[in-house]
């Protein structure tokens, strides 16, 4: 089990204010295992300290300890041998606590409809198995019965009841589905897959793994990587199958044909329009790595902004949705029953 984006963060930020206060990593280790919160996060923080009073290195004892993502370790491992530790740690605490806000941007998003859908389900459910059926009581004892729209909903409604239990199996499948889906890595990678190309998510998923892309190279190019270096660690953090054809085809460019990082990134179409010259100046003024932290800020906030867009849209369209499903099966059940009534006054 590897740490949270927030743990992570806090993890970061932490060690890097204790090397900009002096003290030597491992002498943190111990201050943070005396304030651990809780007896999990104790045991993290004893195992890093006792494998790095061993070996004296902070990178061997995340690896060790086997709850840091490989990326974060590699930076880490680069930034002790290169004198730049506390920078690296500060990048890893702000790339961290973006991928954090973007997760609960995404999940924001997708809760309330799912929520609403829930909702929905349930009173139409609810209307077809228990209403109508008391209201075709209601029409057999005025000598009359059920046609049409109303007649085909309760007899749905009725074979729902009748094999209730095959309703249940579908349920559970559904929700192990989404349980798969939500929480487990193979899950995660199918759920990435599918984002992609639905049409509706497939702007935003590119969105999001450009931001992961812009913020990635912006955390490497910091920590004192290369260009090419840095477009290899950060391709593994990208799981957007379109934009690591991209990266691949970046890196052909640069290595192949000597193309700078500018270049390269404009041909393969990675960045676009305005993104696109901003790169380019960053690139030939050498502030690539503050440009590309800023680049990562900004599709961060076109990516808010297009879930805000998202649910203002979702809310009354679904609102509407049930009220016209479920008018329409209790219009198609009042409409006779009022003719009925009347005939009978």
């Amino acid at each position: 089990m590897q740490l949270s984006n927030t743990e992570l963060s806090t993890f970061f930020d932490q060690m890097a204010m204790i090397l900009h206060a002096g003290i030597p990593a491992i002498e943190g280790l111990a201050i943070m295992k005396e304030d651990a919160a809780s007896k999990e996060g104790g045991e993290i923080l004893d195992s890093l300290y006792t494998t790095m009073e061993a070996t004296g290195f902070l990178y061997t004892a995340m690896e060790d300890a086997a709850v840091f993502p490989p990326y974060a370790t590699e930076l880490i491992r680069i930034g002790e041998q290169t004198g730049h530790l506390e920078k690296v740690l500060r990048s890893l605490a702000v790339y961290y606590t973006r991928q954090e806000d973007v997760r609960k941007s995404i999940k924001s998003a997708v809760s309330y409809p799912l929520i609403m859908i829930g909702m929905m389900l349930v009173i139409i459910l609810v209307l077809i198995i228990k209403v109508l059926p008391m209201f075709n009581d209601v029409f057999v004892q005025l000598g009359s019965e059920m046609t049409g729209i109303s007649r085909s909903v309760m007899d749905i409604g009725m074979t729902l009841s009748r094999y209730s239990f095959i309703f249940v199996i579908v349920l559970a499948v559904i929700a192990a589905a989404v349980i798969f889906l939500g929480c487990t890595k193979k899950g995660a990678a199918m759920r990435s897959r599918m984002a992609c190309r639905f049409f509706a998510t497939k702007k935003l998923t590119r969105q999001m793994a450009v931001s992961k892309f812009a913020a990635g190279m912006a955390l490497t190019l910091g920590s004192g990587l290369d260009v090419e270096e840095s477009l290899e660690m950060t391709g593994k953090l990208i799981d957007h199958p379109e934009i690591s054809k991209s990266i691949d085809a970046c890196k052909a460019l640069i290595v192949e044909e000597q193309l700078d990082f500018s270049q390269a990134l404009a041909k393969t179409g990675i960045f676009t329009g305005v993104y696109a010259r901003m790169v380019s100046i960053g690139y030939k003024t050498g502030a690539l790595d503050e440009l590309m932290d800023k680049i990562a800020s900004a599709y961060e906030d076109e990516i808010d902004t297009r879930m805000n867009r998202l649910i203002s849209i979702l809310e009354p369209t679904l609102v509407a949705i049930l009220s016209i499903i479920v008018g329409m099966i209790l219009l198609s059940v009042m409409l006779p029953l009022l003719g009925i009534m009347s005939n009978i006054g």
